[in-house]
Protein backbone atom coordinates (compact mmCIF):
# COMPACT_ATOMS: atom_id res chain seq x y z
CA UNK A 1 0.00 0.00 0.00
CA UNK A 2 1.25 3.51 -0.69
CA UNK A 3 0.07 7.10 -0.46
CA UNK A 4 0.97 9.24 -3.44
CA UNK A 5 0.61 13.03 -3.56
CA UNK A 6 -0.88 14.20 -6.83
CA UNK A 7 -0.82 17.96 -6.81
CA UNK A 8 -1.46 20.40 -3.99
CA UNK A 9 -5.09 19.47 -3.50
CA UNK A 10 -5.13 15.86 -4.59
CA UNK A 11 -4.04 12.62 -2.92
CA UNK A 12 -4.07 9.07 -4.23
CA UNK A 13 -3.90 5.99 -2.01
CA UNK A 14 -3.42 2.54 -3.47
CA UNK A 15 -3.41 -0.99 -2.10
CA UNK A 16 -1.10 -3.20 -4.13
CA UNK A 17 -1.74 -6.40 -2.20
CA UNK A 18 -5.18 -7.11 -3.64
CA UNK A 19 -5.75 -8.92 -6.92
CA UNK A 20 -5.89 -5.52 -8.58
CA UNK A 21 -4.99 -2.05 -7.31
CA UNK A 22 -7.72 -0.33 -5.32
CA UNK A 23 -7.19 3.38 -5.12
CA UNK A 24 -8.69 6.41 -3.49
CA UNK A 25 -8.39 9.86 -4.90
CA UNK A 26 -9.75 13.13 -3.66
CA UNK A 27 -9.86 16.67 -4.94
CA UNK A 28 -10.97 19.03 -2.20
CA UNK A 29 -14.14 20.80 -3.24
CA UNK A 30 -14.57 18.56 -6.27
CA UNK A 31 -15.31 14.87 -6.68
CA UNK A 32 -14.03 12.47 -4.01
CA UNK A 33 -13.94 8.75 -4.59
CA UNK A 34 -12.67 5.36 -3.59
CA UNK A 35 -11.86 4.16 -7.05
CA UNK A 36 -10.55 0.99 -8.67
CA UNK A 37 -9.45 0.68 -12.26
CA UNK A 38 -9.34 -2.83 -13.69
CA UNK A 39 -7.60 -3.90 -16.84
CA UNK A 40 -10.22 -6.40 -18.00
CA UNK A 41 -13.29 -5.17 -16.17
CA UNK A 42 -15.11 -1.92 -15.74
CA UNK A 43 -13.91 0.59 -13.19
CA UNK A 44 -15.70 0.65 -9.83
CA UNK A 45 -16.09 3.67 -7.55
CA UNK A 46 -18.12 5.13 -4.70
CA UNK A 47 -21.55 6.58 -5.40
CA UNK A 48 -20.98 9.99 -6.92
CA UNK A 49 -22.14 13.18 -5.17
CA UNK A 50 -23.68 11.17 -2.31
CA UNK A 51 -22.63 12.76 1.00
CA UNK A 52 -23.83 9.68 2.89
CA UNK A 53 -20.89 7.84 1.35
CA UNK A 54 -18.13 10.47 1.34
CA UNK A 55 -18.16 14.08 2.48
CA UNK A 56 -14.98 16.08 1.79
CA UNK A 57 -12.71 13.19 2.80
CA UNK A 58 -8.96 13.30 3.42
CA UNK A 59 -7.60 9.77 3.13
CA UNK A 60 -4.88 8.60 5.51
CA UNK A 61 -4.26 4.90 4.85
CA UNK A 62 -5.63 1.71 3.30
CA UNK A 63 -5.11 -1.98 4.14
CA UNK A 64 -6.33 -5.35 2.94
CA UNK A 65 -7.40 -7.25 6.08
CA UNK A 66 -8.59 -10.88 6.26
CA UNK A 67 -12.00 -11.64 7.75
CA UNK A 68 -12.00 -15.32 8.65
CA UNK A 69 -10.37 -18.20 6.83
CA UNK A 70 -12.02 -17.68 3.43
CA UNK A 71 -9.95 -15.25 1.31
CA UNK A 72 -13.12 -14.13 -0.48
CA UNK A 73 -14.29 -12.58 2.80
CA UNK A 74 -11.25 -10.26 3.06
CA UNK A 75 -12.01 -6.54 2.99
CA UNK A 76 -10.17 -3.42 1.91
CA UNK A 77 -10.27 -0.89 4.76
CA UNK A 78 -9.85 2.83 4.11
CA UNK A 79 -9.07 5.16 7.02
CA UNK A 80 -9.87 8.84 6.53
CA UNK A 81 -11.35 11.94 8.08
CA UNK A 82 -14.24 13.88 6.61
CA UNK A 83 -16.53 16.84 7.26
CA UNK A 84 -20.02 15.80 8.28
CA UNK A 85 -22.98 18.14 8.67
CA UNK A 86 -24.59 18.09 12.12
CA UNK A 87 -28.31 17.60 12.72
CA UNK A 88 -28.97 21.34 12.39
CA UNK A 89 -27.63 21.25 8.85
CA UNK A 90 -25.49 24.34 9.48
CA UNK A 91 -22.20 23.17 11.03
CA UNK A 92 -19.70 20.76 9.53
CA UNK A 93 -17.67 18.79 12.05
CA UNK A 94 -14.57 16.72 11.31
CA UNK A 95 -14.82 13.02 12.17
CA UNK A 96 -12.52 10.07 11.61
CA UNK A 97 -14.07 7.24 9.64
CA UNK A 98 -13.16 3.78 8.43
CA UNK A 99 -14.81 2.42 5.29
CA UNK A 100 -14.53 -1.00 3.76
CA UNK A 101 -15.31 -2.73 0.47
CA UNK A 102 -14.85 -6.23 -0.91
CA UNK A 103 -11.92 -6.53 -3.36
CA UNK A 104 -14.03 -8.75 -5.64
CA UNK A 105 -16.86 -6.18 -5.85
CA UNK A 106 -17.59 -5.44 -9.53
CA UNK A 107 -20.70 -3.31 -9.01
CA UNK A 108 -24.41 -3.95 -9.34
CA UNK A 109 -26.46 -5.28 -12.23
CA UNK A 110 -29.28 -2.69 -12.35
CA UNK A 111 -28.49 -0.31 -9.48
CA UNK A 112 -25.04 0.94 -8.45
CA UNK A 113 -23.69 -0.10 -11.83
CA UNK A 114 -19.89 0.34 -11.75
CA UNK A 115 -20.28 1.42 -8.10
CA UNK A 116 -19.32 -0.42 -4.95
CA UNK A 117 -22.18 -2.59 -3.71
CA UNK A 118 -20.38 -3.56 -0.47
CA UNK A 119 -19.36 -0.09 0.76
CA UNK A 120 -19.96 0.54 4.47
CA UNK A 121 -18.38 3.01 6.90
CA UNK A 122 -18.25 3.67 10.64
CA UNK A 123 -16.96 6.43 12.89
CA UNK A 124 -13.83 5.92 14.98
CA UNK A 125 -13.86 7.70 18.35
CA UNK A 126 -10.76 8.79 20.26
CA UNK A 127 -11.72 10.83 23.31
CA UNK A 128 -11.02 11.51 26.98
CA UNK A 129 -13.83 11.54 29.54
CA UNK A 130 -13.13 14.24 32.12
CA UNK A 131 -14.07 13.98 35.81
CA UNK A 132 -16.92 16.46 35.32
CA UNK A 133 -18.43 14.23 32.64
CA UNK A 134 -17.37 16.31 29.64
CA UNK A 135 -15.78 14.47 26.74
CA UNK A 136 -12.78 15.87 24.90
CA UNK A 137 -12.54 14.51 21.36
CA UNK A 138 -9.47 14.05 19.21
CA UNK A 139 -11.27 13.88 15.88
CA UNK A 140 -8.57 14.28 13.23
CA UNK A 141 -6.73 11.11 12.26
CA UNK A 142 -3.14 11.85 11.22
CA UNK A 143 -1.51 8.41 10.98
CA UNK A 144 -2.17 4.76 11.69
CA UNK A 145 -0.32 1.47 12.16
CA UNK A 146 -1.46 -2.17 12.14
CA UNK A 147 0.18 -4.57 14.61
CA UNK A 148 -0.13 -8.36 14.42
CA UNK A 149 -0.42 -9.88 17.91
CA UNK A 150 -1.10 -13.18 19.66
CA UNK A 151 -4.06 -11.57 21.43
CA UNK A 152 -7.37 -13.47 21.11
CA UNK A 153 -8.85 -10.43 19.36
CA UNK A 154 -6.00 -10.45 16.85
CA UNK A 155 -4.96 -7.38 14.92
CA UNK A 156 -4.48 -4.06 16.72
CA UNK A 157 -5.03 -0.73 14.96
CA UNK A 158 -3.06 2.22 16.36
CA UNK A 159 -4.03 5.75 15.37
CA UNK A 160 -2.58 9.21 16.00
CA UNK A 161 -5.34 11.78 16.42
CA UNK A 162 -5.21 15.53 16.92
CA UNK A 163 -7.58 18.25 18.05
CA UNK A 164 -7.03 21.68 16.54
CA UNK A 165 -10.05 23.60 17.79
CA UNK A 166 -9.73 27.22 18.85
CA UNK A 167 -10.18 26.30 22.52
CA UNK A 168 -8.16 23.08 22.74
CA UNK A 169 -5.08 21.69 21.01
CA UNK A 170 -3.48 18.31 21.59
CA UNK A 171 -2.57 14.86 20.33
CA UNK A 172 -3.57 11.37 21.37
CA UNK A 173 -2.83 7.77 20.45
CA UNK A 174 -5.76 5.36 20.49
CA UNK A 175 -5.62 1.60 19.84
CA UNK A 176 -8.50 -0.51 18.53
CA UNK A 177 -9.09 -4.25 18.42
CA UNK A 178 -9.91 -5.46 14.93
CA UNK A 179 -12.52 -7.74 16.53
CA UNK A 180 -14.31 -4.65 17.91
CA UNK A 181 -14.25 -3.04 14.46
CA UNK A 182 -15.84 -6.16 12.98
CA UNK A 183 -18.50 -6.11 15.70
CA UNK A 184 -19.55 -2.60 14.68
CA UNK A 185 -19.73 -3.55 10.99
CA UNK A 186 -21.85 -6.55 11.94
CA UNK A 187 -24.11 -4.38 14.10
CA UNK A 188 -27.07 -2.06 13.39
CA UNK A 189 -27.15 0.31 10.44
CA UNK A 190 -27.75 4.04 10.88
CA UNK A 191 -30.92 5.65 9.51
CA UNK A 192 -32.50 9.07 9.45
CA UNK A 193 -35.52 10.39 7.62
CA UNK A 194 -33.89 13.62 6.43
CA UNK A 195 -30.81 15.84 6.74
CA UNK A 196 -32.15 17.63 9.84
CA UNK A 197 -33.29 14.48 11.65
CA UNK A 198 -31.40 12.55 14.32
CA UNK A 199 -29.55 9.39 13.37
CA UNK A 200 -31.23 6.28 14.80
CA UNK A 201 -30.64 2.56 14.51
CA UNK A 202 -32.43 1.09 11.51
CA UNK A 203 -35.39 -0.94 12.77
CA UNK A 204 -36.66 -2.44 9.52
CA UNK A 205 -35.91 -5.73 7.86
CA UNK A 206 -32.31 -6.32 6.81
CA UNK A 207 -32.20 -7.93 3.34
CA UNK A 208 -30.30 -11.13 2.59
CA UNK A 209 -27.42 -11.50 2.12
CA UNK A 210 -26.51 -8.94 4.76
CA UNK A 211 -25.34 -5.71 3.09
CA UNK A 212 -21.55 -5.53 3.04
CA UNK A 213 -21.09 -9.30 2.68
CA UNK A 214 -18.62 -10.40 -0.01
CA UNK A 215 -19.75 -12.73 -2.81
CA UNK A 216 -18.30 -16.23 -2.89
CA UNK A 217 -17.35 -16.14 0.78
CA UNK A 218 -18.24 -18.36 3.71
CA UNK A 219 -21.73 -16.81 4.05
CA UNK A 220 -22.53 -16.52 0.34
CA UNK A 221 -21.07 -19.61 -1.39
CA UNK A 222 -23.87 -19.64 -3.98
CA UNK A 223 -23.42 -15.99 -5.01
CA UNK A 224 -20.38 -15.66 -7.25
CA UNK A 225 -20.41 -11.93 -8.10
CA UNK A 226 -21.96 -8.74 -6.75
CA UNK A 227 -24.08 -8.52 -9.91
CA UNK A 228 -26.06 -11.46 -8.48
CA UNK A 229 -27.03 -9.52 -5.34
CA UNK A 230 -30.80 -8.94 -5.05
CA UNK A 231 -31.90 -5.40 -5.92
CA UNK A 232 -33.03 -4.78 -2.33
CA UNK A 233 -29.50 -5.47 -1.04
CA UNK A 234 -27.95 -2.99 -3.46
CA UNK A 235 -30.60 -0.35 -2.74
CA UNK A 236 -30.06 -0.79 1.00
CA UNK A 237 -26.30 -0.20 0.64
CA UNK A 238 -26.89 2.96 -1.40
CA UNK A 239 -29.21 4.43 1.25
CA UNK A 240 -27.69 3.00 4.46
CA UNK A 241 -23.88 2.91 4.13
CA UNK A 242 -23.24 4.15 7.69
CA UNK A 243 -23.10 1.95 10.78
CA UNK A 244 -25.03 3.23 13.81
CA UNK A 245 -22.51 2.37 16.53
CA UNK A 246 -19.13 4.11 16.66
CA UNK A 247 -15.87 2.22 17.11
CA UNK A 248 -14.32 2.85 20.53
CA UNK A 249 -10.69 2.25 21.46
CA UNK A 250 -9.53 -0.39 23.91
CA UNK A 251 -10.58 0.72 27.40
CA UNK A 252 -12.56 3.59 25.81
CA UNK A 253 -9.59 5.89 26.42
CA UNK A 254 -6.36 6.85 24.63
CA UNK A 255 -3.06 5.14 25.37
CA UNK A 256 -1.17 8.44 25.18
CA UNK A 257 -2.42 12.02 25.51
CA UNK A 258 -0.42 15.22 25.00
CA UNK A 259 -2.02 18.59 25.67
CA UNK A 260 -0.57 22.07 26.07
CA UNK A 261 2.62 20.90 24.36
CA UNK A 262 4.60 22.85 21.77
CA UNK A 263 4.35 19.93 19.36
CA UNK A 264 1.78 17.51 18.02
CA UNK A 265 2.11 13.92 16.89
CA UNK A 266 2.03 13.28 13.16
CA UNK A 267 2.90 9.59 12.70
CA UNK A 268 3.17 6.29 14.55
CA UNK A 269 4.88 2.90 14.31
CA UNK A 270 4.73 0.16 16.95
CA UNK A 271 7.10 -2.68 17.84
CA UNK A 272 6.25 -5.70 20.01
CA UNK A 273 9.22 -6.30 22.35
CA UNK A 274 9.82 -9.26 24.66
CA UNK A 275 11.49 -8.34 27.96
CA UNK A 276 12.46 -10.38 31.02
CA UNK A 277 9.16 -9.59 32.77
CA UNK A 278 6.75 -9.73 29.83
CA UNK A 279 5.84 -8.37 26.40
CA UNK A 280 5.64 -4.64 25.77
CA UNK A 281 4.49 -2.41 22.96
CA UNK A 282 6.99 0.32 22.14
CA UNK A 283 5.53 3.28 20.27
CA UNK A 284 7.63 5.44 17.97
CA UNK A 285 5.83 8.76 17.56
CA UNK A 286 6.87 11.37 15.01
CA UNK A 287 6.15 15.04 15.68
CA UNK A 288 5.61 18.18 13.66
CA UNK A 289 8.95 19.46 15.05
CA UNK A 290 11.04 16.84 13.28
CA UNK A 291 11.58 14.65 16.35
CA UNK A 292 10.72 11.05 17.17
CA UNK A 293 9.66 9.98 20.66
CA UNK A 294 10.19 6.41 21.82
CA UNK A 295 7.35 5.68 24.24
CA UNK A 296 6.42 2.64 26.31
CA UNK A 297 2.96 2.19 27.81
CA UNK A 298 2.79 0.39 31.16
CA UNK A 299 -0.33 -0.89 32.95
CA UNK A 300 -1.22 1.04 36.09
CA UNK A 301 -3.98 0.98 38.69
CA UNK A 302 -7.70 0.81 37.83
CA UNK A 303 -7.05 -0.37 34.25
CA UNK A 304 -5.27 2.90 33.49
CA UNK A 305 -1.99 3.21 31.65
CA UNK A 306 1.22 5.07 32.35
CA UNK A 307 3.27 6.17 29.37
CA UNK A 308 7.00 6.85 29.61
CA UNK A 309 9.11 8.68 27.04
CA UNK A 310 12.24 6.53 26.88
CA UNK A 311 14.05 8.93 24.58
CA UNK A 312 13.45 11.67 22.03
CA UNK A 313 15.60 12.01 18.93
CA UNK A 314 16.02 15.13 16.81
CA UNK A 315 15.92 13.58 13.36
CA UNK A 316 15.49 16.60 11.10
CA UNK A 317 17.32 19.77 12.18
CA UNK A 318 15.06 21.98 10.09
CA UNK A 319 12.13 20.78 12.25
CA UNK A 320 10.35 19.35 9.24
CA UNK A 321 7.27 17.37 10.36
CA UNK A 322 7.72 13.61 10.35
CA UNK A 323 5.39 12.25 7.68
CA UNK A 324 5.95 8.50 7.93
CA UNK A 325 7.57 5.85 10.12
CA UNK A 326 8.46 2.28 9.18
CA UNK A 327 10.06 -0.46 11.29
CA UNK A 328 12.40 -3.14 9.98
CA UNK A 329 12.38 -5.91 12.59
CA UNK A 330 15.01 -7.82 10.62
CA UNK A 331 17.47 -4.92 10.57
CA UNK A 332 16.27 -3.45 13.90
CA UNK A 333 15.98 -0.06 12.26
CA UNK A 334 13.40 2.72 12.23
CA UNK A 335 12.99 4.61 8.96
CA UNK A 336 11.75 8.19 9.21
CA UNK A 337 10.59 10.41 6.37
CA UNK A 338 9.72 14.07 5.94
CA UNK A 339 9.08 16.18 2.87
CA UNK A 340 12.82 16.93 2.77
CA UNK A 341 14.31 13.47 3.07
CA UNK A 342 14.65 10.05 4.66
CA UNK A 343 16.59 9.03 7.76
CA UNK A 344 17.15 5.87 9.77
CA UNK A 345 17.98 5.18 13.41
CA UNK A 346 18.42 2.03 15.45
CA UNK A 347 15.44 0.82 17.47
CA UNK A 348 17.72 0.64 20.50
CA UNK A 349 20.70 2.67 21.74
CA UNK A 350 21.47 0.86 24.97
CA UNK A 351 24.96 2.33 25.27
CA UNK A 352 23.38 5.75 25.78
CA UNK A 353 22.21 4.64 29.23
CA UNK A 354 25.81 4.20 30.43
CA UNK A 355 27.61 1.32 32.15
CA UNK A 356 25.93 1.46 35.56
CA UNK A 357 23.44 -1.26 36.46
CA UNK A 358 21.17 1.26 38.18
CA UNK A 359 21.04 3.62 35.19
CA UNK A 360 20.29 0.75 32.81
CA UNK A 361 17.52 -0.52 35.08
CA UNK A 362 16.03 2.94 35.61
CA UNK A 363 15.86 3.48 31.84
CA UNK A 364 13.10 0.81 31.65
CA UNK A 365 13.88 0.21 27.99
CA UNK A 366 12.71 -3.32 27.04
CA UNK A 367 15.35 -3.50 24.32
CA UNK A 368 18.14 -3.16 26.90
CA UNK A 369 19.51 -4.94 30.00
CA UNK A 370 22.66 -4.73 32.13
CA UNK A 371 24.95 -7.63 31.22
CA UNK A 372 27.42 -7.37 34.09
CA UNK A 373 29.62 -4.82 32.34
CA UNK A 374 27.37 -2.38 30.51
CA UNK A 375 23.86 -1.69 29.27
CA UNK A 376 23.45 -3.77 26.10
CA UNK A 377 20.85 -5.32 23.81
CA UNK A 378 18.56 -7.76 25.64
CA UNK A 379 17.85 -11.11 23.98
CA UNK A 380 15.04 -13.16 25.59
CA UNK A 381 16.81 -16.41 24.67
CA UNK A 382 19.93 -15.46 26.60
CA UNK A 383 20.67 -17.62 29.65
CA UNK A 384 23.12 -15.33 31.43
CA UNK A 385 21.92 -14.86 35.01
CA UNK A 386 23.67 -11.51 35.32
CA UNK A 387 21.23 -9.89 32.88
CA UNK A 388 19.40 -7.25 34.91
CA UNK A 389 16.19 -5.65 33.70
CA UNK A 390 12.97 -4.40 35.34
CA UNK A 391 10.63 -2.71 32.88
CA UNK A 392 7.50 -2.75 35.03
CA UNK A 393 8.98 -1.12 38.14
CA UNK A 394 12.47 0.07 37.21
CA UNK A 395 13.77 -0.81 40.67
CA UNK A 396 17.61 -0.90 40.78
CA UNK A 397 17.68 -1.88 44.46
CA UNK A 398 16.23 -5.31 43.73
CA UNK A 399 17.98 -5.80 40.40
CA UNK A 400 21.46 -4.41 41.03
CA UNK A 401 22.24 -5.43 44.61
CA UNK A 402 25.79 -6.77 44.73
CA UNK A 403 26.54 -5.62 41.17
CA UNK A 404 27.95 -2.56 39.51
CA UNK A 405 25.36 -0.16 40.95
CA UNK A 406 27.03 3.11 40.00
CA UNK A 407 29.22 2.08 37.08
CA UNK A 408 32.86 2.88 36.55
Amino acid sequence: MFLQPSGQHRVQSCSIRSFSPACTSTSWGQDAAIFRSLTRRNAVRTDQHNSKWLSEPIFIDAHLIPDGSDPNDSKLYFFFRERLTDNSGNTKNIHTMVARVCPNDIGGQRSLVNKWTTFLKARMVCSVLEEDGTETHFDELESMFLLETDHPKGLLVFGVFTSTSSVFKGSAVCVYNMADILTVFNGPFAHRDGPNFQWVAFQGRIPYPRPGTCPGGAFTPDIQTTKEFPDEVVTFVRNHPVMFNPIYPVGRRPLVVRTNADYRYTSVAVDQVTAADGNYQVLFLGTDKGTVQKVIVLPSNDSLHEDLILEELEVFKNQAPVTNLRISSKKQQLYISSEFGLSQVSLHRCQAYGSACADCCLARDPYCAWDGLSCSRFYPTGKRRSRRQDIMHGNPLTQCRGFNLKGN
